[in-house]
Parts: structure tokens; C-alpha cells; sequence
């Protein structure tokens, strides 16, 4: 009966001390980043004795400016586009483009149909599923748009266009055609763009052949 009490006293003592509210910190941490993070979580409560933003006190605290580390690049911006919207009047940023190289290698088969999907999705409604310029928004006139978009495929001034001056265009917009750097991101940008000018390709060599024909008549 004895031992029944003194376990059931045990267990009571141990059910108490596990209930405790009293907070308990080690009086070391061995490794200060891995026991308090870096970042703020929402709504969690922030320990002036363990952040710092003052730089002469960094070497004893964590070192906290809610900033990204100088020279890091985000996720999904690995290729910056320097150039920012020229200034109503200006074009030096939209001439500058056309030395900006498609940072993309060629697509292959799998990226192709991708930057096709992309290319109906987005820009299709106006340039057409065929590049050229008669989409459902303008349905040769009959569409709400009184003006044709440009003819993506043939068009001597979109053909000529280099891959730089055409990203400019979708990321800022250009003349009636807003900007669509919130609906892309910069990677299916130049996706689209290494799409068009392949299919730029195909039609002047398909156009090519029957230059030839008609010229040895």
C-alpha cells in the first residue's frame, strides 16, 4: 500500500512539474544561428537580448537587418534585367536594349511546346495563334481592337526587332500593348521570345523557296 502511495505521489509531483509555466533557457548555446532564427516568424515575439542591427555589437548577437545578404539573388531572378522603364519622351533604356543577349540557350523539344503554351496563353488573344497579328481581338477587324496588333511573324520591324528591344516591350509595355511583367516571369519572357524568333526562322525559309521559284520564271 505503501509503494501504491508513494507512486501515485511520484506520478502527481511529475504531472505538476510537466505543467509548469516556468520558461527555462540553457545558460550556453553552442550554436546561437541554429537555436534562434534569423528570420522573424508572423506575430512571433522578438528578443531584443538575441537580434541586433547595431554592427559593433554583432559579434556577440545575431546580426539582424531584415535585408538579403549584399550580392544574393532572389529565387526565380537569376537574370536581371538592369534596364528600368524610360521616362515619358525618353528611349535611352529602350534603344540601350538591343545589346541585351537572350540569356537562354536554343529550347529544346519539351521547352518549345512549353514556350508555345505560354505564347497562346498570354499573347496570342492579340498576336495571333500564328504570329500574325489577327487574334480573336482584333478577327480581322471584326475583334473590339480597331488596330492590328503587330505581325509577330513577318513584320520587317518585329523580325529585325533584337531579343533585348522585344523583352523591354513585354516587360514595360510598348505603345497600346501593356506590360506583362506580372503575369511572366523573366525566364518564360525569354522563352517566348526565343519562340517567336523560331518561328520567325521557319517562315523566311518556307518564304525563301518561293522567292526562288518566282524570280527563274
Amino acid at each position: 500500500m505503501k509503494k501504491i502511495f508513494i507512486i501515485a505521489f511520484l506520478a502527481a509531483v511529475s504531472a505538476l512539474v510537466s505543467c509548469s509555466d516556468v520558461k527555462r533557457k540553457p545558460g550556453l548555446i553552442y550554436m546561437p544561428d541554429m537555436a534562434y532564427s534569423r528570420a522573424y516568424e508572423t506575430y512571433a515575439e522578438r528578443d531584443s537580448n538575441s537580434f541586433t542591427t547595431d554592427l559593433k555589437e554583432a559579434d556577440q548577437k545575431i546580426f539582424y537587418n531584415n535585408m538579403p545578404v549584399p550580392g544574393t539573388v532572389a529565387r526565380g531572378e537569376e537574370m536581371p534585367f538592369l534596364l528600368t522603364k524610360d521616362i515619358t519622351g525618353d528611349s535611352t533604356n529602350y534603344v540601350a536594349s538591343k545589346q541585351i543577349l537572350n540569356p537562354l540557350p536554343l529550347l529544346d523539344s519539351i521547352q518549345s511546346k512549353e514556350a508555345e503554351r505560354l505564347y497562346l496563353i498570354y499573347c496570342g488573344i492579340c498576336h495571333g495563334s500564328k504570329l500574325d497579328g489577327n487574334g480573336p481581338l482584333y478577327k480581322d477587324g471584326q475583334g473590339p481592337f480597331p488596330a492590328a496588333p503587330k505581325n509577330l511573324k513577318t513584320d520587317p520591324l518585329t523580325v529585325n526587332m533584337p531579343d533585348g528591344q522585344m523583352f523591354y516591350s513585354v516587360t514595360y509595355g510598348k505603345n497600346l500593348m501593356g506590360s506583362y511583367a506580372s503575369q511572366i516571369s523573366r525566364k518564360q519572357r525569354w522563352m517566348i521570345i526565343h519562340y517567336i524568333k523560331a518561328q520567325q526562322a521557319i517562315a523566311k525559309q518556307t518564304a525563301a523557296p518561293a522567292g526562288n521559284a518566282a524570280a527563274t520564271k
